[in-house]
C-alpha cells in the first residue's frame, strides 16, 4: 500500500517562507515522478512543481518558478518543497503525489495525474499580506 504523509504546512505574512516535506511509504520516489499540486476552495487543482529521473530534473509552474524549489532525498525517501517569497496567491492546500507515468512536452515534464498512485492527505498553506 503506498502512502504519502505530508507536513510543514501553517501560516505566514507575504514574503515568508516554508519548508514541506512529503514521506513515501510503499514506493521507491527515485523510480517514480513525484509532484506538488495545491488547491483552493472552488478553484481546480493546480500543478506547482516536478521532480524525476530519480531527482535530476525539475519543472515548475510559471507562478512560482524562482520561488519554489523542489528537491527529493533518497535515503530518505522523502520529496520536499522549499516555499520563498510566499504570496497571499499561494493559499492553498498543497498536496504530493506520486505516478509511474510522465507527461512531457517542449523538454519538460509532469507527473501524469492520470496515473497517480497515491496522494497525500494535503498540508494548508496559508500567507497573509
Amino acid at each position: 500500500q503506498v502512502q504519502l504523509v505530508e507536513s510543514g504546512g501553517g501560516s505566514v505574512q507575504a514574503g515568508g517562507s516554508l519548508r514541506l516535506s512529503c514521506a513515501a511509504f510503499g514506493v521507491t520516489i527515485s523510480r517514480n515522478c513525484m509532484g506538488w499540486f495545491r488547491q483552493a476552495p472552488g478553484k481546480e487543482r493546480e500543478a506547482v512543481a516536478h521532480i524525476y529521473t530519480g531527482g535530476r530534473s525539475t519543472s515548475y509552474a510559471d507562478s512560482v518558478k524562482g520561488r519554489f524549489t523542489i528537491s527529493q532525498d533518497n535515503a530518505k525517501n522523502t520529496v520536499y518543497l522549499q516555499m520563498n517569497s510566499l504570496q497571499p496567491e499561494d493559499t492553498a492546500m498543497y498536496y504530493c503525489g506520486t505516478s509511474r507515468r510522465l507527461t512531457c512536452s517542449g523538454g519538460y515534464c509532469q507527473c501524469s495525474v492520470n496515473a497517480v498512485d497515491a496522494w497525500g492527505q494535503g498540508t494548508l498553506v496559508t500567507v497573509s499580506s
